[in-house]
């Protein structure tokens, strides 16, 4: 209500309503009332539920034909447009857009016309792009108070001004910067604070959170996810009982993992936070915890008090953890009538393949089955909590085939309950693997710890492991949009996508649509009740952000940040996914009547430079290819030109970076543009060998490019 105060010097002083002229002015309020306000956006999930719905219904399952461009903002760093990958979901507070990009950077832009109205560079230390497993990828901002919050990707919390962009204050967030830390997660205000995680488990850290004061940026609490040496005491009473857990001669040097890099809910009218934790490291519990044991607290979801950072529960979706099965995925808040009683719920569709219907006052598990293909438990006992396993997992002897693979059933993409139809809306990855343990495992600071290795265990499965996939009939990869109901537990509809590893996250509307981004550079659009295809629309940059929508003026748009990357990028064949346009980051915007959506540039086909006439070192092919997985492909894949990832493909390199391949991998000539040396993870003889593969394939790209020339007709 507003309210009026007369002073007696004649000034008339409203208090409430004028507030909203404060930039970024988010409340607990406000965020409890968002349902009435439902053309702001609040939140990454909209409302403090985080459910990625919204109960807009201008735009609906009749009209949605109509859709089209309104405007879009092409997403910039120092360097100029990125083609890094893209992955928040923007705020939208009275009119003003708030997201985040590559690196941390972010930008608050006019939502009527896609006008910039400021950028924060948060000039990142440009050597943590090699320490990011999964590129240099940003999943969103916090908004509260007129403040806005941001992590970069060098571990830094910053507060910003709605208003200008300036900094408030900034703090380090790294417990220690020899290790390979890094952030790719968004911020959550909680209370009094806000928290933020880290990433970096594979490559060999300790995972934990920290609450900083909104205001000062003062540390509040810090709680760690694994605990550390039983020897050296324990930071937090929840890590004693934790420990029990633990072998107590575990590989504690290599950290544990348990990082939190996923998106968090709070609940305000509870005050609990609610937490997703990360896989193990290494993946091997025989190289991890010889003894076994759960390993807590991996793989769980944590209710913390975020006045004292204090655990009021937890559950363990994964005890043991040994395929990278993080529960780090978004966490979404509702109400469901179970067994006839309405129950405040929290759910999650984590990695491992089941979905979890847990109260989110108490941590009681209510339920708990198969969305995906899963072959490694048979199902969750909900007495004990506990997955069955089947043996089918155990890849300690020898290789196993497993599904869900390392990527998960469902990754970091959110999905979307929506409160109308009653239905979840997961982007499905389904993607089997053949777990192979290496046979012998020692911690390497900045190196992949994961113990396990990834040469021909993805499909297509190298034919050495025949043995170990031949008999399972399904091995197709494949992308789905499942719809999911969470009380009965079962599949309402489902959509078969193209291109596996991967597709965009999910927005519901009360105007009976479902939207998700494609990385194949579409935005489909379907009917919420039924996955009848209402409408796609071709953009040319791959998706993987979940959209939003809000209204200004009466009119209802949809917004999405458009730009491919992260960890499916990857394991991208570079003749598997035939890219016509350039990587550009933007955020696309639509709108009922909009226009025809512009297209990024084409790529222009690199051609293979001829290689230098050099002898090849046969010997050192096979070595040289292993260490290019483990340490380059992720990034220098292949894609047909440098300008779709922003890489280059290593494998037509130009006689000028063959001439200084070691300066620019073991000595970092070119670190200021990002390339930071390896020479603290590679030797100059790992360094050879890397060259020596990459000669070899490229004199076969050359040799198959003059072939086809050569065939061409006149």
């Amino acid at each position: 209500m507003t309210k009026l105060i007369i002073l007696s010097f004649g000034l008339f002083v409203f208090f409430g309503c004028e507030n909203k002229s404060i930039p970024g002015r988010i409340d607990k309020e406000r965020i409890l009332q968002a349902d009435d306000e439902p053309q702001q956006w609040l939140s990454l999930g909209r409302d403090f539920k985080q459910q990625h719905y919204s109960p807009l219904t201008s735009i609906h399952k009749d009209n949605v034909k109509d859709l089209g461009f309104a405007w879009q903002y092409n997403i910039r760093t120092e360097n100029g447009r990125t083609h890094r990958g893209l992955e928040a979901t923007p705020f939208m507070v009275d009119g003003v857009m708030y997201t985040s990009g590559a690196w941390g950077f972010v930008y608050a832009i006019d939502a009527r016309t896609g006008k910039e109205l400021w950028k924060y560079n948060p000039k990142v230390d440009a050597s943590y792009g090699r320490k990011a497993c999964c590129d240099v990828v940003n999943r969103g901002v916090a908004v509260w108070q007129g403040k806005v919050y941001v992590a970069t990707l060098d571990g830094y919390m910053v507060c910003l001004d709605a208003a200008t962009g300036n900094e408030v204050w900034r703090t380090d967030t790294f417990t220690d910067r020899n290790l390979a830390y890094t952030i790719t997660g968004a911020p959550q205000v909680a209370g009094n604070v806000v928290v933020i995680g880290n990433s970096g488990a594979e490559y060999g850290v300790r995972g934990y959170i920290t609450a900083y004061d909104l205001e000062t940026g003062k540390q509040a609490w810090r709680f760690f996810i694994v605990p550390g040496d039983p020897k050296k005491g324990f930071e937090h009473e929840e890590l004693k009982m934790a420990s029990k857990t633990w072998d107590p001669n575990s590989d504690w040097e290599s950290g544990a993992g348990g990082t939190v890099w996923g998106q968090f809910a709070y609940d305000p009218q509870l005050n609990l936070l609610y937490v997703g934790t990360g896989n193990s490291n290494p993946y091997p519990i025989w190289f991890r915890s010889p003894a076994g044991g759960d390993n807590l607290f991996l793989s769980s979801i944590l209710a913390i008090n975020p006045d004292t950072g204090k655990m009021a529960w937890y559950y363990q979706t994964t005890p043991g953890e040994i395929w990278d099965y993080t529960a780090t995925m978004n966490i979404v808040l509702a109400e469901l009538k179970i067994k006839g009683a309405e129950r405040k719920v929290l759910m999650q569709a984590p990695k491992n393949g089941f979905f979890y219907v847990l109260d989110r006052a108490t941590g009681e598990l209510l339920s708990a089955e198969k969305y995906s293909r899963v072959n490694w438990a048979s199902h969750v006992d909900l007495k004990t909590g506990r997955p069955v396993l089947t043996g089918q997992g155990w890849y300690k002897d020898e290789p196993k085939f497993v599904i869900p693979a390392l990527s998960g059933a469902h990754s970091w993409q959110p999905m979307s309950y929506s409160p109308k139809t009653g239905l979840v809306y997961i982007p499905e990855i389904v993607l089997p693997w053949i777990y192979v343990a290496k046979k012998e495992y020692k911690y390497a600071a900045g190196h992949d710890n994961t113990g396990i290795t990834y040469s021909g265990s993805s499909l297509p499965f190298d034919k050495k492991f025949k043995p170990y996939y031949e008999k399972f009939a399904d091995t197709v990869e494949m992308n789905i949009l499942k719809a999911w109901d969470p009380v009965k537990q079962q599949v309402a509809w489902q959509v078969i996508q193209e291109v596996p590893t991967g597709n965009g996250g999910i927005l519901s509307t009360a105007g009976d649509l479902v939207f998700q981004g494609t990385n194949r550079g579409k935005l489909m659009i379907y009917h919420a009740s039924t996955g009848q295809k209402l409408k796609e629309i071709f953009v040319g940059t791959g998706i993987m952000a979940a959209p939003m929508t809000y209204e200004l003026d009466g009119e209802q748009y949809v917004a999405v940040m458009a730009g491919f990357g992260g960890d499916p990028i990857g394991f991208y064949p570079p003749k598997g996914i035939m890219h016509e346009y350039e990587n550009i980051g933007r955020i696309l915007v639509f709108k009922l009547g909009g226009g025809e959506t512009p297209l990024p540039p084409k790529l222009i086909k690199k051609e293979v430079p001829a290689p230098p006439a050099i002898q090849i070192k046969g010997e050192l092919i096979a070595a040289g290819k292993e260490l290019y997985i483990e340490n380059c492909r992720r990034c220098h894949a292949g894609f047909g030109d440098d300008h779709f990832a922003g890489f280059p493909d290593l494998m037509k390199m130009s006689n000028e970076i063959h001439t200084n391949f070691k300066q620019v991998v073991f000595d970092g000539i070119l670190s200021g543009n990002g390339m930071a040396s390896f020479s603290d993870v590679l030797s100059e003889a790992d360094v050879e060998a890397i060259y020596h593969y990459l000669i070899s394939e490229q004199v076969k790209l050359y040799q198959a490019q003059e072939t086809e020339q050569k065939n061409k007709p006149e």
